[in-house]
This record gives structure tokens, C-alpha cells and sequence, in this order.
């Protein structure tokens, strides 16, 4: 009896000293971030049990892929940047109340955080697979475009996915209901920190979690491009969660919003009538096929007969305009290029379609013009199922592949390309010993001798080859290896030196390949795919779109091309060339058909501007303004500004329907290859709804 009364009397006292004990368990040691932990670490089982069985149910396409375990450990990593994205919100406001004067509010708030993001991971993997056997794909972009029409999706998917429905929102309701059981542990268990300690770690828990987010110490953080290792778009998809697909489909919706019509707005049959009519007068005539699905499908005869077609390889130069081109009214600082202008196709008056990257890559790769919207290697739609040049080759037989020196996913490209007709990507992580790195990636010179082994062990093969080269030292900040060249400014860091090394590295490989054996076989295409600043204080700069083109290799005589020509025009030139004959969207003019007396014709997007010019004729589309006209003096480069000329209506008109149309094409979705069977239109897969 004692003894039971002092076991009670002191039974308080040791409830006492257990308060005051140090609690070393992991949930004092995360205190207030505990909830938030919680839900990282099942956010990151949930996902990659998710993959894993994605992975058992579609393992004869990925084991078909070669990538096999690569597509479950790099998907662990962007889970990771998932549920980091997840706590990036709660994270920020830390400082605020995770401490003990904001207990009460910081204790609600995350637990209903972390059910809420738990809730949201379960519901898009539990749809993932109805999504997948109805697309090939994770839900991505249509997903997000279904959700501005719930009345008629919500009658679709009730009549035709009854139980996929039932099974989600009853797998949805489940989460919710063990997610609060899950949180409700560490909600209850967690404990405040002192304001100060809040404070002094929230430094380095934001460094962490911006770490996690990067995954990347490189130039770039990785998106989801990083991840295209293959060209089997269902297996690159697996790599991701179906969270992180969503988002970056709602975060590319952003680039979509500028529409054409800000210029005036043609009929549809009067766009394409007017395109066709410009094709006619404009360019050498051309067979265009009789498709009302695809309008723009072109029948390409090629001017060389060949018994078997060449090879082609694209040097696409970064940041090489006119400006630097002596014979073209620049300056001396390429000499190279002067050398080799003797031997092959020389282009006059060739103009970039814009001044970014992607833009040039969206000219010269896949024969696309430009709108007032983002470059198609960004826009949603365009991420499978887009005509480019390596997927008309593909289909003939051609290994394709994109070789760079910096990050493959900077600006999509590496997405971009995998998705349509590019076999093989390689970027600066496979250089094992480069010659010189800077902050754009690794030097031209090793760009271009990773090119040449390529190149020469592709001949071997027999197989025929495509491949796009983009270069990189001419981008600031202008690095590139001492001792190459002697240099022009006495700084070494600037933009003339700069292209003098790229120069001198363009130089060098063109020697290399034309001692080579795979030189008789291939055409070189030498391009810019921009000027490096594009600024004046003309309505739009046309000079400053001026650009060298070079086509070189094979039996290429030396030419000059003196008509205006567009960027668009050398996909299907190439093509020409090589001896392809071949069915496609494309509508640039293929030069080698035309006898060179045409003025030609180009067009220019420029921020909010758009100019079009035949020979030096001018419009200029202005949004909410009518047209500007002028002429441009090719010889003192400048765009004066005149009133309309008589035909000013006809140009305002093929200016409008030619931008209008890139837009269209896109929206349609109809810039596309017919199918390789039947001859018919191909959708991509996002465009079954019609």
C-alpha cells in the first residue's frame, strides 16, 4: 500500500523529468520541419512505387529502349525535385511560424500542406495509366487543356471510363483518409524551435531544398528535356511523375498565349490561298499535294538524281552574323569562312527568322516559320509527332543524331529533338577530356573533333547519317583556350575574338573532313542561326538579321546566291541536294530549282514585330497599328521608312497569312508527316480529340 503510494507520488516528478530529458528522436531533431519531412519521404515512395509498376507493366518498351534500371534511378531524382517543389511553400514561410509564438497556425498549416500535396501525387499517378493506354504518354498538356472544358469531359470520361473513374476517386478518397492518419504523428509529436534557431537554419534548409530542386551543380537546372533518353517518348515519360509533367505543361501554356491575330486576322481560306499564290510567284513552282488535312504537303522532286542520297551535316553556328563577315559588310574576324566561300554555295542575302536560338533551330531544322509565339522547340504541341529534317530522314533510312558542346536541355532542345526523328543526343557530359570548358560547355575545337569521330565512324557503318552540330564558344562570356588565334580586340574576352576562335575551329574541321572518306559522300550546310544583338533604331534591323550560309562537300561547285533568302529555305534546299525525294509540310523554297533571278523573299520576327520582305520591299505587321512600309538599301544597310507602295496591300496580305499560318499550323497541329504506309495524315498523339 506504501509502496504503490509513493509509486503514485512520484509518478508526476518522473513525467516532470522526462520533459526536461533531452529528446534526441529524429522528430525533435527535424522540430517544426518534421511534418514536412513526412511528407517528402512518402512522397518519394508513393512515386517510385508508382514508376516501379509503370515500369513491370510497360517493360517490353523500356527494355526495347536499352535504358532498363536508368529509367527507375533517374526518376528517383525527379521525384526528388518533386517533393521538394512541394515544401518550397511552407519552407518560405518557416520563419514567420514555425516557432513558438506561431505553433498553433504553423502545426495546421503544414499538416494540411502535406495532405493536400500527398492527396494531389496519388490522384495523378492513380490516373496515369488510363491516361497512358489512351495517349502513350504521361497526362501532360491535354490533360491540363481537358480541365477548361469539365462539363463535356466529365460526360466523356463517365461514359467511356466508368471504372477508371470510380477506381481514382475512390483511390483519391483512400489517400486523404490514410494521409491524415500518416501526418497525424509527426503533427502531434513535432516541437518548436526558439525564433533565433528558426532563423539561423532556415539559410541552409532553403539551400538544401534549392539543391534537391536544381538537381545539378551545372550551368542550368535540369527540366524535364534532361531526361529524353530516348527516342521512345512513353519511356522518357516513365522517367518523370505525372505531378512534374503536369506542371511543366501548365508552365508552357505561358509561351502559347501570343497569337498572330494581334497583326489583323485572314479567313483560313484566304490565308492558305494567299500562301499557295506567294509559293507560285515567288519561288520556283512547286508540287504541292491535293490535302485537306494537310494543306501545305509538298511532293519534293529533287534536282540531283543520285542512285544513293548523301549524307548531310548541319553546323549551326551560335551568334555568326553578317556583322562579322567582311564580304558581307562586316568585320575581318573570318577569315575561315572567306577561305571556304571559294568552294561551295555562297549565300548573298540570307536572313535569320529571329534572334534567339531556338528560333534558328526552328527555321533550319524544321522549315517552320516564325510567329509571334515561342519557338515550336518550346511550345507543347510540337513535343512529338513535328515535322523536322531528322524525322523525314529517319524514315529513309538515316542515323540521326544532335551533337553539342554545352547542356542538351537548355531551351528544350534535347526534348525537342528526341520526340521528332533524333536518334542520339550528345552533350558536354560526354566529353571525358576536353581540350577546354567553359560556362557555355566545352570548346568548339573539341565539338567539332567529337563530330569527326562520329562522322567517320558512322561511314563505316554504311548506314547513311544526319547530324546537326550546334556550336557554342561565340556566347557570352566569350571563353575560349588560349594560343589559337592572334587576337582582334585587346581584351580577349569579347564577342570579335570570339568568333575569330570559332572561325579558326570551323576552319579546322572542314580541313579535317575533307581529307576524309565520308566527305565525298556528305553535304555540309554552314549557317548562323542569329546575329549576337540584334538592336536599332529602325523599326525592325534587317541588317541585323543578315547571316552567313555556306554549303559545302560532295560534288558542290562554287555559287553565289544572290536572291533574299530565308532561313526556312535551307531544309528543303538540303534535301534537293541530296537527292531525296520525299512528301512534307515545308514551305520554303528549294533554291537549287530556281534560276536565280527571283528577288526572293524573308521573314523576320522581331519582339512584337513582324517584317516581311520581297527583294527590298518591306511590311512590317505592328499589333494594333496598321502596316508599316519601307525599302531596304542592302548596301547601306538601313530600312527607310516609305508610304505604301502600290502592291502595298498585296505584301501587307502575304505577310499577314504567312504569319497567320505558322500559328495555325501549330494550333492544328497539322504541321506534320503523312503516314509512312497509307500516305495519310498522322496525327500526334495529343491530337486524337480532333
Amino acid at each position: 500500500m506504501n509502496t504503490s503510494s509513493s509509486g503514485a507520488a512520484f509518478a508526476p516528478a518522473t513525467t516532470v523529468r522526462a520533459g526536461l530529458r533531452p529528446d534526441r528522436s529524429l522528430k525533435n531533431l527535424l522540430g517544426p520541419y518534421a511534418p514536412l519531412a513526412v511528407m517528402m519521404l512518402a512522397g518519394m515512395i508513393l512515386l517510385s512505387a508508382s514508376r516501379l509498376a509503370l515500369v513491370m507493366w510497360l517493360w517490353p518498351r523500356v527494355e526495347a529502349s536499352g535504358l532498363g534500371w536508368e529509367v527507375l534511378w533517374q526518376g528517383v531524382r525527379v521525384d526528388l525535385i518533386q517533393v521538394s517543389l512541394l515544401a518550397v511553400v511552407p519552407i518560405l514561410v518557416a520563419p514567420l511560424l514555425a516557432h513558438r509564438f506561431g505553433w498553433a497556425v504553423w502545426r495546421r498549416f503544414t499538416t494540411a500542406w502535406a495532405i493536400g500535396g500527398l492527396t494531389l501525387l496519388v490522384f495523378l499517378e492513380i490516373v496515369t495509366p488510363a491516361f497512358i493506354l489512351e495517349y502513350e504518354v504521361r497526362p501532360n498538356r491535354l490533360f491540363v487543356e481537358y480541365l477548361i472544358y469539365p462539363r463535356e469531359v466529365v460526360t466523356m470520361l463517365w461514359r467511356g471510363f466508368k471504372l477508371p473513374v470510380v477506381v481514382a476517386i475512390s483511390v483519391t478518397a483512400l489517400s486523404v483518409v490514410l494521409t491524415r492518419r500518416l501526418m497525424r504523428t509527426p503533427a502531434a509529436q513535432a516541437r518548436p524551435w526558439r525564433w533565433w534557431i528558426v532563423w539561423l537554419s532556415w539559410p541552409l534548409v532553403v539551400l538544401a531544398l534549392a539543391l534537391a530542386i536544381r538537381s545539378t551543380l551545372d550551368h542550368r537546372p535540369v527540366n524535364p528535356a534532361s531526361f529524353a533518353l530516348s527516342s521512345d517518348t512513353l519511356v522518357n515519360s516513365l522517367i518523370l511523375n505525372s505531378t512534374w509533367s503536369v506542371a511543366h505543361a501548365l508552365y508552357g501554356l505561358r509561351n502559347e498565349n501570343v497569337s498572330s491575330e494581334i497583326y489583323g486576322k485572314l479567313d483560313t481560306e484566304t490565308m492558305l490561298e494567299t500562301v499557295r499564290d506567294a509559293r507560285q510567284s515567288l519561288g520556283a513552282p512547286t508540287a504541292v499535294v491535293n490535302s485537306a488535312e494537310l494543306p501545305t504537303m509538298t511532293r519534293l522532286t529533287p534536282t540531283a538524281n543520285r542512285t544513293r542520297p548523301l549524307n548531310l551535316v548541319i553546323i549551326l553556328e551560335e551568334s555568326l552574323g553578317a556583322t562579322f563577315v567582311e564580304s558581307l559588310g562586316g568585320l575581318p574576324v573570318t577569315p575561315e569562312l572567306e577561305r571556304l566561300k571559294q568552294e561551295g554555295w555562297w549565300f548573298e542575302r540570307l536572313y535569320a527568322t529571329g534572334t534567339r536560338s531556338v528560333r534558328g533551330i526552328e527555321a533550319v531544322v524544321t522549315g517552320f516559320p516564325p510567329t509571334p509565339a515561342q519557338s515550336v522547340v518550346k511550345l507543347a504541341k510540337a513535343q512529338g509527332g513535328f515535322t523536322t529534317l531528322a524525322a523525314i530522314l529517319e524514315r529513309e533510312g538515316y542515323r540521326t543524331s544532335f551533337i553539342y558542346g554545352g547542356e542538351a536541355h537548355f531551351d528544350n532542345m534535347r526534348g525537342f529533338f528526341m520526340a521528332n526523328g533524333f536518334q542520339t543526343v550528345i552533350d558536354q557530359n560526354d566529353y571525358p577530356n576536353p581540350v577546354f570548358k567553359g560556362s557555355w560547355g566545352v570548346s568548339d575545337e573539341d565539338l567539332f573533333d567529337r563530330t569527326h569521330q562520329e562522322l567517320l565512324a558512322q561511314h563505316q557503318t554504311d548506314t547513311p547519317f544526319f547530324t546537326l552540330v550546334f556550336t557554342s564558344s561565340n556566347h557570352s562570356p566569350f571563353e575560349f583556350p588560349d594560343g589559337r588565334i592572334e587576337l582582334f580586340n585587346p581584351e580577349k574576352a569579347t564577342d570579335n575574338n570570339a568568333v575569330k576562335y570559332a572561325d579558326y575551329a570551323l576552319g579546322r574541321f572542314i580541313d579535317q573532313a575533307r581529307s576524309s572518306a565520308y566527305w565525298q559522300d556528305t553535304l555540309f550546310l554552314i549557317v548562323a542561326d542569329h546575329d549576337i544583338r540584334v538592336r536599332g533604331e529602325e523599326l525592325v534591323p534587317i541588317e541585323r538579321f543578315h547571316i552567313p550560309g555556306l554549303i559545302l562537300g560532295a560534288d558542290v561547285q562554287a555559287r553565289r546566291i544572290q536572291t533574299v533568302a530565308s532561313q526556312i529555305d535551307l531544309p528543303v534546299t538540303m534535301l534537293s541536294l541530296m537527292g531525296i525525294e520525299a512528301e512534307h509540310p515545308m514551305i520554303g523554297r528549294d533554291l537549287s530549282a530556281e534560276a536565280g533571278t527571283l528577288p526572293g523573299r524573308a521573314m523576320m520576327q522581331y519582339e512584337n514585330l513582324y517584317a516581311w520582305m520581297e527583294g527590298d520591299d518591306v511590311v512590317v505587321l505592328r499589333p494594333e497599328h496598321a502596316p508599316a512600309f519601307g525599302r531596304f538599301d542592302p548596301t547601306h544597310k538601313r530600312l527607310e521608312e516609305t508610304p505604301a507602295p502600290p502592291h502595298g496591300e498585296v505584301l501587307a496580305t502575304r505577310a499577314l497569312a504567312h504569319v497567320q499560318l505558322g500559328s495555325w499550323l501549330y494550333r492544328t497541329e497539322r504541321y506534320r508527316l503523312p503516314d509512312a504506309e497509307t500516305g495519310t495524315a498522322r496525327r500526334g498523339l495529343d491530337a486524337r480529340d480532333g
